[in-house]
């Protein structure tokens, strides 16, 4: 879909895919989302746009996607937010026992993130880092990924922005040699109740982006009154342009 390539595996499928990576620890299993607005991103930002190339799984997160995917005749997979694949793995990994490390947020939301997941995950071992907010140094760089390495995570989750979390991802991924990598944006904020996620009838309904925008307006008013138009269109102008 614009030129970004969307998975069709399940849910249970890709913790399969993440469990093996884990096991056999060989190269990393790199989970992406695409939405709307990252779509629209990444067909004027090459560097993101390769970013999402180089990754082992995109999942269609956002209503739009599938939306549009039904109306241009495009083959999608199933929807599956930050949040699902979060929870599903998080949960294979208390089974067996792991390591989990959280880059990215604030130290305050990583202080509440961590509360949560010591009760619902108590068998998985956590650490966490919140990189500047700002861009860093390569000095500053490698003492990140060298936290990261000391611990030795069974997962890495990245919770910054997009594309800056999947471009970070891309090009530290072979120095990482973590099992499996998730860009999972304001999954970190949801879960740590830092910022309210709309109730799950809304989100079943699709509408969650309803929900979220008077609430995020400065975050959430590009996204959703730009690019959810101009992704729309691109799809129909691409779905009626290709070669029968």
């Amino acid at each position: 879909m614009l030129g970004v390539r969307i998975g069709t595996r399940s849910l249970p499928e890709l913790i399969l895919a993440s469990e093996t990576a884990i096991r056999d620890r060989r190269e990393s299993f790199i989970f992406a989302c695409a939405n709307p607005h990252s779509l629209v991103v990444a067909r004027a930002d090459s560097e993101f746009r390769n970013a999402l190339e180089t990754a082992s799984a995109i999942v269609a997160d956002g209503v739009g996607c599938k939306l549009a995917a039904a109306l241009a005749g495009v083959a999608v997979g199933p929807r599956i937010t930050g949040s699902d694949y979060f929870v599903a793995l998080m949960t294979a990994l208390n089974r067996t026992g792991g390591g989990a490390f959280f880059f990215g947020s604030r130290d305050e939301v990583l202080t509440k993130l961590v509360a949560r997941v010591k009760q619902q995950f108590p068998r998985v071992a956590i650490a966490t880092l919140s990189p500047p907010f700002r861009q860093w140094s390569g000095e500053e760089n490698d003492q990140m990924i060298g936290s990261i390495s000391q611990f030795k995570p069974d997962v890495l989750w990245v919770g910054m922005t997009a594309p800056k979390q999947e471009k970070w991802v891309a090009a530290n991924a072979a120095r990482l040699q973590v099992p499996v990598i998730g860009s999972i944006g304001a999954v970190f904020d949801y879960y740590a109740g830092a910022t309210k996620r709309a109730p799950q009838w809304i989100c079943d309904l699709g509408l969650e982006w309803l929900y979220r925008l008077p609430r995020e307006p400065k975050r959430l008013w590009r996204r959703t009154l730009v690019s959810a138009p101009l992704f729309l269109w691109l799809v129909f102008r691409e779905r009626f342009t290709r070669q029968p």
